[in-house]
Formats: C-alpha cells, structure tokens, sequence
C-alpha cells in the first residue's frame, strides 16, 4: 500500500473517530427524550441497521451463501453485540463523564485489547509481537486519561 492511500485510510479513521463523541452525544440527548439509554441506544442501532440495508440494496451487494454458514465459527455472531454494549455504554457514561474524559477512557481500551489482539494475530489480525515502543504508546495513552480525567 503506498503512502497516499495509508494517509488517505488515516483520515477516514479520525473521521469515524470524530463520530465518536458526537454520536454520544446525539444520543445521550436522544435519551433525554426516550428516558432510557437503551431505548436510545436501540433506535440508533434501528436507524444505523436501516442506513445498512439501503447501502446494501443500492450497492447491490450480494448476500452471502447461507449454505456456507457453518464453515464459519459461531462467535463471527457477537459483533453486533459488542457493538450495542459499546453505543449503550457511550450513551450511558457521556453526561457521566464528559466527551473528553469518556473518549479518553475508551482509546485506552481499545488501545490495549489491540495491542493484545495483534500480539496473539487473532481474529484476522497480523500478528505483530508487544514490542517497547507500543507498550510505551499505550502507557502514554493511560498518562493522557489521567491528565484529561483527573487533573
């Protein structure tokens, strides 16, 4: 991959980080409305699946071959899962803890389970082994929450 399209996925990975706090921050005033972060967090899946499904259907994409679905492993299943903890969680900690404080928290999480995942090379990741420098990212990473939380 040359340089221009690694700076180009850069970019569109802070983008989709940006929509971060704004999204909490959407639905944590969606949920001022519902009364319940999880009514909030379940009409943004509604609208997030619904978005999905017209992409699908303009995009023209294939389904997938439901034959074929026991060569997969059972827990390929789980992701949507995750990702309702993680939008109900943004909703819940939001006016808890600010957007700061809350995106900060979650980067260090999300720094280490990566560093773990890439360690072990599973889940489709290349393994790439815990090396100083990346330790050091993430501690750096935890000094930040501290600054942006506790100071």
């Amino acid at each position: 991959m040359n340089m221009l399209h690694s700076l180009g996925f850069m970019a569109l990975a802070m983008v989709a980080g940006a929509f971060f706090p704004t999204q909490a921050g959407i639905n944590h005033r969606l949920t001022g409305w519902t009364r319940s972060p999880v009514i909030a967090s379940t009409i943004s899946f509604a609208v997030g699946t619904l978005v999905l499904v017209v992409c699908v259907a303009v995009s023209r994409i294939p389904m997938p071959d439901m034959a074929r679905i026991g060569d997969h492993p059972w827990w390929i299943w789980i992701g949507g899962a995750l990702g309702a903890f993680s939008v109900y969680s943004m909703v819940f900690l939001a006016p808890r803890l600010g957007a700061a404080s809350m995106l900060a928290c979650i980067l260090a999480g999300q720094m280490t389970a990566a560093l773990v995942l890439d360690h072990f090379g599973v889940l489709g990741y290349a393994q790439q082994g815990i090396s100083m420098q990346r330790l050091m990212g993430i501690v750096l990473i935890c000094i930040g929450v501290f600054l942006i939380r506790v100071v």
